[in-house]
């Protein structure tokens, strides 16, 4: 591992909309700052672009609430459609009180409201929307990895991320929701720490580190940086997808 990292974004992307090519989007504007890709730098890329660029939104006229979410949109004080719209995305409620719903998403993540947001998804037609996690983030992570290293002719990584809560832990911080190219989980247990103790249980969440750290550049508001490169990683480790990073629900303590 390098002892040096660098974390930049990409400047001058435009708003991005469906059916955009967010690849060569990427592309163009790194290379109008000329900004070059390098071998192992990992592109980290907001999941609000990546959903807009594939279509995820959901026009909330177009939606009837179910008896369910109207019950649950009673309990916590929500839009009955916003509700309706967040229990498609879901496999279980796992907590709820007023103005917060945990929710199972459908690839196994738990999080705030399934990942259905409405910030930053401005009704220019005045048209009310929700946008939702793309189906298939490793999928779209692949896809735009391949696309760069075909146009920059170098060995690249990419990272879709998200803002998260954490259990126990107050504020948000990035997470990954899709990879390629790198390994989401880099086991170290049975290799030695500095004094030659044998690791039994140390698992690192590379992918989510990478998440984490390209956030504090991507920000949470009206940053208007949703693509940064991270320089300077090297890992051995074979690819992984993001669901190795779920917890089963065998290992899960507070089912």
């Amino acid at each position: 591992m390098s002892a040096r990292l660098e974390i930049f974004a990409i400047p001058g992307l435009p708003m991005v909309r469906a059916g955009d090519d967010l690849s060569a989007m990427i592309a163009d504007a790194a290379v109008t700052a000329d900004l070059s890709l390098h071998d192992g730098d990992v592109v980290v890329i907001a999941q609000k672009i990546v959903s807009k660029a594939e279509g995820r939104t959901v026009e909330l006229a177009t939606v009837t609430p179910s008896a369910e979410a109207m019950a649950l949109a009673a309990e916590v004080g929500k839009d009955p459609r916003i509700v309706q719209v967040v229990l498609s995305e879901s496999v279980r409620v796992v907590r709820s009180r007023p103005n917060l719903m945990i929710m199972q998403h459908k690839l196994g993540f738990v999080m705030a409201n399934a990942g259905v947001d409405q910030s930053n998804v401005a009704p220019s037609d005045g048209v009310q929307r929700a946008l939702l996690l793309p189906v298939d983030p490793d999928g779209s992570a692949e896809s735009i990895r391949a696309r760069l290293v075909e146009r920059f002719g170098v060995r690249l990584g990419c990272v879709i991320n998200d803002s998260f809560g954490r259990p126990w832990r107050r504020g948000t911080a990035g997470v990954a929701i899709g990879c390629a190219g790198l390994p989401s989980l880099i086991d170290l247990r049975g290799k030695p720490d500095l004094f030659g103790r044998i690791l039994e249980v140390s698992i690192i969440g590379f992918a989510d580190e990478i998440a984490a750290a390209a956030s504090l550049l991507q920000g949470q508001a009206a940053e208007g940086q949703p693509v940064v490169i991270v320089r300077g990683l090297s890992w051995t480790a074979p690819d992984a997808s993001i669901a190795e990073l779920v917890r089963p629900p065998e290992e899960d303590l507070f089912l």
